[in-house]
């Protein structure tokens, strides 16, 4: 049932008190919620609800449902890329009224009295038209992927270093059944048990790092390894311990051991159709950013469109840590329409220019402008970044301040709300 104007109306005018209570609604919302039906702890990360990440993403997610829910089509970007993240867990419709129940309730515990039953109802009709809204999206994307509804398991064929804190992984299905092409740039999410805590599961979503074909018979994803200090059980169930899954993948996990995997999901991808024969692509990375970035530059030069212009900028710490350099710089000497440049922070006496890197220093786009490596003289131009979540923001800010507009800067972004 649509809101009433006056339900719409309420529902705004409480915007200014969400944002100021709202980490402590969402946190309340978890507690209580989590200790009723712990069944769902395996759907969350213990680092992201011990950090609060979890709580504050939630926040800012009611904060901006409240601020436009007189013109939700502008929250499309961010309903869509938790749509995704959703179906990439297999979030169920009898799942929702859970979540109303106990965010309804988190909002009477925190507010008090002054959660009126105009508010309270106001709410609980804005809720289920959010619920509504994610459902019939998610029940789109589970249709998509076919036979593909649930966890499916995935034997690790293959372990490769790419740098010396990250390796690629290589996935395939345990029944041998072809695997479905994708969109380039998108993720699968990767399912592990936490023997330690009583088969507790963990999820974690890695894009994939290899260009899409039809039948495929194995997927590869790139994990980068934390450094972390050694950890107690109890730590670990405190979520006091970063990267568990990325970790395990490393040290842990071998050759021929099994995880569950889902289908490929995401918002952030080349749609190579879409965009212009001739148009240039521009892929700006940071670290581990590069996986999806890779699969899109591959994936261009297998289409039809091979020779539309691309520029690769990455940015590294150091130049024996830079992911897929060499299959970059190989692919950039032999294709004259692709062109790199890689930007490393710590150079060492070793390092030679123009072989371990092409500039010292953080990635700088006035450089890549003088260059002319970013065509900014070409309004058909398309530009992908995935690195650090500050560092994408400083490097779309940077290419907007250019001219760029904003609409043709797409970043790739793992946490619930925009950026």
């Amino acid at each position: 049932m649509a809101l009433t104007a006056q339900q719409i109306a309420t529902v705004k005018s409480t915007a200014p008190v969400v944002k100021q209570y709202g980490k402590t609604i969402t946190t309340t919302f978890y507690k209580n919620m989590l200790s009723a039906h712990p069944e769902l702890k395996n759907y969350f990360s213990l680092k992201n609800q011990q950090s609060g990440a979890q709580s504050a993403a939630l926040a800012n997610a009611v904060f901006a449902y409240a601020s436009y829910i007189d013109d939700l089509p502008k929250l499309s970007g961010a309903v869509e890329r938790i749509a995704q993240k959703h179906a990439s867990l297999f979030i169920k419709p009898d799942q929702y009224p859970i979540v109303g129940k106990y965010l309804v309730g988190a909002f009477a515990e925190v507010l008090g009295n002054a959660l009126t039953p105009e508010i309270a109802e106001a709410w609980i009709a804005a809720y289920g038209q959010l619920a509504d809204i994610f459902i019939q999206r998610e029940k789109q994307l589970y249709s998509d992927a076919g036979a593909w509804q649930g966890w499916r398991p995935f034997k690790i064929a293959a372990k490769e270093a790419e740098t010396d804190n990250i390796i690629s992984v290589y996935l395939e299905p345990v029944d041998g059944k072809p695997l479905p092409a994708f969109r380039p740039g998108q993720y699968v999410s990767l399912q592990i048990p936490l023997p330690e805590l009583d088969g507790l599961l963990q999820n974690r979503q890695f894009s994939l790092s290899v260009a899409p074909e039809d039948n495929m018979s194995q997927y590869r994803v790139s994990v980068k390894k934390e450094a972390i200090e050694p950890y107690t059980t109890e730590d670990l169930a405190e979520g006091r311990v970063s990267g568990i899954v990325c970790n395990r993948l490393h040290d842990r996990y071998q050759v021929g051991d099994v995880v569950n995997v889902s289908p490929p999901r995401g918002e952030f991808f080349f749609d190579d159709a879409a965009v212009p024969p001739a148009a240039p692509v521009v892929l700006l990375s940071a670290g581990v950013g590069a996986t999806p970035l890779v699969s899109i530059l591959d994936s261009i030069m297998k289409s039809s469109h091979a020779e539309r212009p691309v520029t690769w900028a990455h940015a590294a710490r150091h130049a024996d840590s830079v992911c897929f350099g060499k299959h970059i710089r190989d692919l950039a000497a032999s294709a004259r329409n692709v062109r790199s440049a890689l930007f490393v922070k710590n150079v060492k006496d070793v390092d030679e220019e123009g072989r371990h890197y092409d500039f010292a220093g953080s990635m700088d786009i006035d450089k890549l402008a003088e260059e002319g490596a970013l065509y900014l003289d070409d309004k058909t131009a398309e530009y992908y970044l995935c690195g650090p979540e500050e560092w994408m923001i400083k490097m779309r800010d940077e290419l907007t301040s250019k001219g760029v507009h904003v609409d043709k800067v797409h970043l790739e972004v793992f946490r619930t709300g925009d950026v």
